[in-house]
């Protein structure tokens, strides 16, 4: 098993990764400058430009990705196998490996990939990861009637349409689209997978969440991070490092400080594209003593240097 990229599934796709200059560059314009990764697409715009079968290879992908499915099909989810007649909304995560395989010829339908940095919950603590819809052991799949693929196929349509328009904030607007999604697959799950028994591990991992958003977001150069450690956030929660990082490896596949890093290095992104701060300030604010320390955790995460990346021209 192996993980398909963003530019895997492009090349899949007959495009030519995230090289704009090539011939079938499919992204839209601008889009790569943008924090993390979105893009919507047709079925039937993509039926003559497949290098590969509709059939996908049972294997995780490193983007998360909703269709409006307008053909009879099988999808094979973790431990799922699940036939649909004709209509259907699937949901796929990272996490979670799963093939889909059409078995008839219709091409109509949607279907939008994104990114966790895309869609980045900076006011409202809610992170991806912990949404119903896309945890492991879920219904990732529903069938749907005539009235639900019209409401759906009315929302993929504005997605498309936004996409390419030059709205200033179309962004915004996408991510309450791709949240409208999830929250109408949300509410075709059964209540029991919306409303699962928490145990005592996976009430830490909850609270160290919250604790770790609450931080966020950045809105003054004044503001400070409080807690940077994993020791920092154990000694909030009144348990031992140690446990925290056993129950964060557990229920989410990362350690503490990983967790703590990938929202830092996030804050840092948003910071040095949305703001006029310049990177000492930046640095102050997400708690790095010095500058020459917060260069070199974002060029560790990010591969670029902070200037680089907030000015993709200048040399990094």
């Amino acid at each position: 098993m192996e993980t398909i990229t963003l530019e895997q599934f492009y090349k899949q796709l007959g495009a030519s990764g995230f090289d704009q200059d090539a011939p079938g560059y499919l992204l839209p314009d601008g889009i790569t400058r943008e924090i993390g990764h979105f893009n919507v697409f047709r079925n039937a715009d993509l039926a003559g430009k497949r290098r590969e079968k509709a059939v996908m290879p049972y294997n995780r992908r490193a983007y998360y990705k909703i269709s409006l499915i307008r053909a009879a099909s099988t999808a094979e989810y973790a431990d799922k196998v699940i036939e649909v007649e004709k209509n259907a909304l699937l949901f796929a995560t990272p996490k979670v490996p799963y093939n889909y395989t059409p078995r008839g010829t219709n091409e109509a339908g949607y279907f939008c990939i994104f990114t966790d940095e895309f869609m980045v919950q900076t006011k409202t603590g809610v992170l991806i990861d912990e949404l119903p819809i896309f945890k492991a052991g879920g219904y990732p799949i529903f069938p749907l009637n005539t009235q639900e693929v019209k409401e759906l196929d009315a929302i993929f349509q504005k997605m498309y349409k936004e996409l390419s328009s030059d709205y200033v904030y179309k962004y915004d607007l996408l991510r309450n689209y791709v949240m409208e999604l999830i929250h109408y697959g949300q509410k075709l799950q059964p209540a029991t997978a919306l409303y699962p028994t928490h145990n005592a591990s996976a009430r830490v991992s909850t609270l160290f969440i919250e604790l770790l958003e609450r931080q966020f977001p950045i809105e003054s150069i004044n503001q400070r991070l409080s807690l940077r450690t994993a020791k920092d956030y154990a000694d909030r929660l009144a348990i031992h490092v140690n446990h925290l990082n056993k129950v964060l490896k557990e229920n989410t596949g990362k350690t503490t400080t990983e967790l703590i890093s990938s929202r830092i290095a996030q804050e840092a992104k948003i910071l040095l594209r949305q703001t006029d701060w310049n990177v000492s300030e930046i640095a102050y604010s997400l708690g790095f003593e010095e500058v020459a320390h917060f260069s070199n955790f974002f060029r560790k995460h990010t591969a670029v240097s902070p200037l680089g990346f907030r000015n993709p021209l200048a040399k990094a």
